[in-house]
């Protein structure tokens, strides 16, 4: 039986992205409760720091010493290295809000994608040390222990996560209208300002499922297949293939994926924005 070309390798790529998530998180942890250099990159609620800026050029840095041959894109830095099945995408502090005001939930994210396929993801979280990893075929686990999605049955006794996009305050109706719904549906909503924490937590069964807008690859090209490998499913908000590039994200346990779609849907049938989301 013919094997995919990466399938030998992925204990290798998966030491190597633990590797480096957990030296950047070292990095994080330590500067985490000092001064920060804060700059604002769109509209007051996008924010970098000289922190997220120094986790960047190590792990990017760091895997093109070690994968010459692998392109990576990094949230602070631009697409690098040669064309390559093989691409890295790498959210160096996830949650950058968060760090900035000194409250501990934060995250570094290192995915790797073989022809826009994931197929290893490590999401870190410092604070906790809680190490969350997923190899395409082989499961998912949390510091080495396997780790399954939940088994609520039903919408009405979900906790759910969310978040919501840089545009938020131009479209703060819009996205609050999601929220609104789901909060007549279910048990609780948590909004925790870390797109690859939620999809983890979703993925080992502390949340029942997560949506939001806008991600970009870095945020969810980790948690995803996390998700994926812990038995919970992954789509847009029509339960069709998600794309890492695509606007919409749904992760869930899979047992109420369809009435999460039904209620996204019935939202953006009488939201008065719905063409221009």
């Amino acid at each position: 039986m013919q094997t995919d070309p990466w399938h030998n390798d992925l204990d290798h790529y998966l030491d190597i992205a633990q590797d480096l998530a957990r030296q950047a998180g070292a990095l994080i942890k330590d500067q985490w409760l000092t001064t920060k250099t804060v700059e604002i990159k769109t509209d007051m609620v996008d924010l970098v720091t000289n922190v997220d800026k120094a986790a960047d050029a190590l792990i990017t840095e760091a895997l093109h010493t070690r994968l010459p041959d692998h392109q990576v894109l990094a949230e602070e830095s631009a697409l690098s290295g040669p064309d390559s099945p093989y691409r890295w995408y790498i959210d160096p502090l996830d949650g950058t809000t968060n760090f900035a005001h000194t409250f501990p939930h934060f995250a570094v994210s290192v995915g790797l994608t073989y022809e826009s396929q994931p197929i290893v993801g490590v999401v870190y979280d410092p604070i906790r040390n809680e190490l969350f990893c997923a190899r395409r075929g082989s499961g998912a686990s949390l510091n080495g222990s396997p780790i399954r999605v939940s088994s609520t049955p039903s919408l009405d006794r979900s906790l759910l996560l969310t978040g919501f996009p840089y545009d938020r305050r131009q479209r703060s109706h819009f996205y609050l209208s999601f929220y609104q719904a789901f909060m007549l549906r279910t048990q609780g909503i948590r909004r925790s300002g870390s797109a690859a924490l939620d999809l983890c937590y979703t993925a080992c069964g502390r949340a029942d499922g997560f949506w939001e807008w806008r991600l970009y690859p870095w945020d969810s090209a980790a948690g995803a297949l996390i998700v994926e490998e812990a038995g919970g499913r992954m789509s847009d908000f029509g339960g069709q293939t998600f794309e890492l590039t695509g606007d919409q994200l749904l992760a869930s346990n899979g047992k109420i994926h369809q009435a999460l779609i039904e209620v996204l849907q019935h939202v953006l049938s009488t939201s008065s924005e719905r063409s221009g989301a």
